[in-house]
């Protein structure tokens, strides 16, 4: 004789109400983060005159908006700030006994990197579109940029584009022109 196996249905339903209250609550997770410093990011928006969908989509790149990253070569914080970009915002604006671990504080790692970034647009006045040309210059450096900007791409972002021969370097571009749509 056959024994028939309790019917268990109702563990397949409860397994499935624990993984999707598990996904519901990553989500929410992951939003608070990034909302976590909108009101920092429109502050340093209106300071430098930096669209805020781009500060943030710099910040998603860069930390996936961890305050505490560090990277390889010495990035730190939201912004990934090398001490040279953080020093030269403190300078800037007068920020005496400052050190280069100050900017793991979101407040001075957004002003300073959204300066950054600012200073980096300014310096492309004469191409067509000055973001690609920056976003560049933040992740590769102004010697790449010079490099990359030979001929018709000097003042055509399209052209500056397609000399990039760092792979890394137009994935970030691509990813974070992506984001800033994203957050428009």
């Amino acid at each position: 004789m056959h024994r028939r196996r309790p019917k268990r249905r109702w563990l397949h339903w409860l397994l499935l109400l624990v993984v999707l209250d598990a996904a519901v609550f990553y989500w929410w997770w992951s939003n608070q983060a990034e909302r976590r410093y909108n009101s920092i990011i429109r502050d340093a928006a209106a300071e430098f005159g930096v669209e805020y969908a781009l500060i943030k989509a710099v910040i998603w790149q860069e930390s996936r908006f961890r305050e505490d990253a560090m990277g390889d070569a010495g990035e730190i914080g939201l912004m990934q700030l090398m001490e040279l970009a953080s020093f030269e915002w403190a300078d800037d604006h007068g920020v005496r006994d400052f050190e280069h671990s100050h900017v793991y504080d979101p407040r001075t790692n957004i002003l300073a990197g959204t300066y950054y970034i600012k200073t980096r647009l300014d310096r492309y006045p004469h191409t067509d579109d000055p973001l690609p040309f920056a976003l560049a210059d933040y992740n590769a450096g102004r010697a790449h940029v010079n490099r990359w900007a030979k001929d018709a791409a000097r003042t055509n972002g399209a052209a500056f584009l397609q000399n990039i021969d760092y792979p890394s370097t137009r994935r970030y571009i691509d990813q974070v022109t992506h984001r800033r749509n994203h957050y428009r």
